[in-house]
């Protein structure tokens, strides 16, 4: 299925509701759209493979030009508006992008980004730059019809560059036409259960790989999305009483937000109508999804996987409550861990998480980077460590570039962070290894308190015991610090790279 289609069957229907404001698209709306810039595409010379991208808030325009990229047979590239210029620029550059749509609030960004870019089109939607046309100007004298026929277009989307420079998952275009329903429609529609009927809420940017494949498989559905414009915690409550929403997609980090609201505020909004909720993108601490799951019910399903679209993991609610931390058995690839000599290991233990049999998928312009995800057997893998046990559930232990290596002893700081994050003065937690003369490194901890006011030696002590009482004593960290805001994506992953940096500085050596 396609927007149009749902155009043609129900053209009133909300495609999108932006949270705050409750401004609406409509299906006839997301389908003239998306023909317009379809249209204004080809007429700028775009044709087959060509790539656009998109440095956007979350706003209509920002879907419906994935949808007119999507239907003239482009790749659309989504860059994430928190990084700084000279990283926008990398990836409009790397990814060969003849096309640069943002918007208006994101002006010096944008500018500085473009401005180090050569014969680059640069438009801006809802605002003025200096140098940019007007999206909607240009957009305004296309016809509203779809080009000639071409193959479906697909999102070429970087990696969250939080261990490294952001690579760029490239596949090849199917050759299918636009209305051909992809793999992901399928499990939206069988793992979760989720139909036409449902209205989806997804509060995180749609920059991201799970925000807007969801989104725009909804709108294949023919559902009702509701786009929250940032992520609130109360305000997403707020939103599925409103709306009256019935799936949505979480990342961890908004359920320790939710958790740790006043319990009146908790409790204050109707949420009968929610019965899926998924989340996936970072570990989930145990206790916070036991929570949750004791708080919304067992409609909490996990998956999983990457960008890369390497292989899919997945587990329900009653699954995880007899394995408690799993993030579920293999559904698309099978599942190998892997041990340092390159062997696969028996059940139960540690070792690099592989696929084999998935599909197959290579970083665009780096072939030693994808070189490196593969071994002899062609498995391959995101760089995550952990273990399955004898009925083929996978357990995350941390990811291999995070380790910390103290005294001969690697430590994964995993699930020290997990444990931090249900202390009642924590807001966020990052462990990393900082230099230590006689171990190589020691762990430290940087905290973020949920009242600055409480930062200090006295809280530190308090969280040092409090890890001491629960971890062993190599994964306790022997000192804290205190930040106010830790460098975190709206999906979850922390920006350990710029953590680690400021204690390492030129002495770093492992680039992580």
């Amino acid at each position: 299925m396609h927007p149009s289609v749902h155009a043609k069957t129900s053209p009133d229907k909300p495609a999108i509701f932006m949270g705050s404001t409750g401004a609406v698209v409509t299906y006839r709306q997301l389908d003239a759209q998306s023909n317009q810039a379809a249209q204004l595409f080809r007429s700028l010379g775009l044709r087959t493979g060509d790539v656009i991208a998109l440095c956007m808030d979350n706003c209509p325009e920002f879907l419906a030009s994935a949808w007119g990229a999507q239907r003239s047979g482009l790749y659309y590239t989504c860059i994430s508006t928190r990084l700084t210029p000279g990283e926008v620029s990398y990836i409009l550059k790397d990814s060969g992008a003849k096309l640069f749509l943002t918007t208006g609030n994101l002006a010096t960004l944008a500018q500085a980004a473009a401005s180090q870019c050569e014969g680059l089109s640069c438009f801006v939607a809802g605002g003025t730059i200096p140098g940019f046309q007007s999206w909607n100007d240009a957009l305004e004298p296309m016809p509203a019809v779809p080009v000639p026929d071409e193959t479906s277009g697909a999102d070429m989307l970087y990696s969250s560059g939080t261990t490294g420079r952001p690579k760029g998952v490239r596949h090849p275009l199917s050759g299918a036409p636009i209305t051909e329903a992809g793999p992901l429609l399928l499990l939206v529609q069988h793992l979760f259960g989720i139909s036409g009927n449902d209205i989806y809420l997804s509060p995180a940017p749609l920059y991201h790989a799970a925000p807007l494949r969801y989104v725009m498989a909804m709108h294949r559905l023919g559902g009702t999305t509701v786009i929250m414009e940032h992520f609130d915690a109360e305000q997403a409550l707020s939103f599925i009483e409103r709306y009256r929403v019935t799936a949505s997609q979480w990342v961890p980090t908004m359920f320790v937000r939710m958790l740790k609201l006043p319990e009146a505020a908790r409790l204050k909004y109707d949420l009968t109508s929610h019965r899926s909720a998924i989340h996936a993108a970072a570990p989930c601490p145990v206790e916070v999804k036991r929570q949750m799951i004791g708080w919304w019910g067992p409609i909490i399903h996990e998956y999983y996987a990457g960008t890369e679209g390497n292989g899919f993991c997945y587990v329900s609610s009653k699954d995880w409550l007899a394995r408690p931390g799993t993030v579920g058995k293999a559904l698309l690839g099978e599942l190998h861990i892997v041990g340092e000599d390159g062997q696969e290991v028996p059940k139960g233990q540690e070792g690099m998480i592989y696929f084999g049999n998935g599909p197959a998928f290579e970083y665009h312009n780096d072939p030693k980077k994808t070189a490196e995800t593969r071994n002899a057997q062609g498995w391959t893998t995101l760089g995550d460590i952990g273990r399955v046990d004898d009925e083929g559930f996978l357990f995350l232990t941390d990811r291999k570039a995070f380790m910390i290596i103290s005294g001969g002893v690697n430590v994964y700081p995993q699930e020290t962070e997990n444990l931090l994050i249900t202390h009642p003065k924590v807001a966020d937690a990052a462990v990393i290894g900082v230099p230590n003369e006689d171990f190589g490194e020691e762990v430290k901890a940087v905290v973020q308190p949920i009242d600055w006011a409480d930062a200090g030696p006295d809280l530190a002590q308090d969280l040092i015991a409090f890890c001491r009482q629960n971890l062993s004593p190599v994964k306790c960290p022997r000192t804290v610090d205190f930040e106010r805001e830790l460098p975190r994506q709206p999906t979850g992953k922390l920006y350990k790279r710029l953590i680690r940096d400021r204690y390492w500085g030129a002495k770093s050596s492992r680039i992580i």
